[in-house]
């Protein structure tokens, strides 16, 4: 047992070592001067700065957050209108049709993204949202339909219809049943997809630069990009950078923690 319980503990500090130490070096390298970067003498000693912070502050970070937040919770919204309404009726639903509208949401997840540009990019300039962070969130909210989809069914499939007939026989109507019984039931399933929806949409890079045509509506994944160019890479700027990047995420990771975890666990097993 004693034996067991060092390899485990060795084992957990190895995988420690290994996702801590790139951590360190990331935030780290974002309180260096360019200077120090190279500098074989201040791997680990150095003088710290804040002047990568002050650079990417003034550079526009602030106007870029915002342009992320838009894109991402406006993708989170559309993505739950659909995808939520979708599951309960395929989850509710039985025969050839559901087989067949979940053998496509399959095949559509896995359409690369790179294939999706030309499609989206006519569709809105037909919209007019060419140039717009909401035709942003409306292309990045197409593609992450079918997974969100798949991935919310099981959780409706898990609501007993005995609970809802219980509830009709009470009076309720559809909606009531849906908004005050199945929602609630559901909401590690839909907190998930919320949050990981907006974990990809925080950093999503590909559509934002081609979809739109000012740099001032870049998100913060544009601004990654900006830390390298042809003169070389700013290292500190780019680690800055992605150390404010990462903030949300980890405080979405944190406050959400228990409903992500208790929602993955509920749908695997489902």
């Amino acid at each position: 047992m004693r034996r067991t319980t060092a390899l485990s503990v060795l084992g957990c500090a190895g995988l420690l070592a290994i996702y801590a130490l790139p951590l360190y070096w990331l935030v780290a390298t974002s309180f260096k001067s360019l200077k120090d970067v190279f500098a074989e003498s201040a791997a680990v000693i150095f003088t710290p700065t804040v002047q990568a912070y002050v650079e990417v502050w003034n550079g526009g970070f602030a106007t870029s957050a915002v342009n992320s937040v838009i894109i991402a919770v406006s993708t989170t919204v559309i993505v739950l209108a659909i995808a939520v309404p979708t599951s309960y009726g395929l989850a509710r639903l039985n025969g050839a049709v559901v087989t067949g509208a979940l053998a496509v949401l399959i095949i559509l997840q896995m359409v690369p993204a790179t294939s999706t540009l030309i499609p989206l990019n006519r569709l809105l300039a037909q919209w007019g949202l060419t140039g717009n962070l909401y035709g942003v969130a409306i292309a990045i909210a197409a593609t992450n339909l079918p997974f969100s989809i798949l991935l919310l069914r099981p959780f409706f499939t898990g609501v007993p219809i005995a609970i809802e007939e219980a509830a009709a026989s009470d009076g309720a109507n559809r909606w009531q049943r849906f908004v005050k019984i199945v929602l609630p039931i559901t909401r590690n399933g839909i907190a998930t997809v919320a949050t990981l929806t907006f974990i990809g949409a925080w950093g999503e890079f590909l559509y934002a630069i081609t979809f739109l045509n000012d740099p001032g509506l870049y998100p913060v994944s544009a601004l990654l990009a900006q830390q390298m160019s042809s003169y070389g890479v700013n290292w500190p700027g780019l680690m800055a950078v992605s150390v404010l990047v990462s903030v949300p995420t980890v405080l979405i990771y944190l406050f959400g923690q228990r409903l992500l975890v208790g929602g993955i666990t509920m749908g695997s097993v489902r």
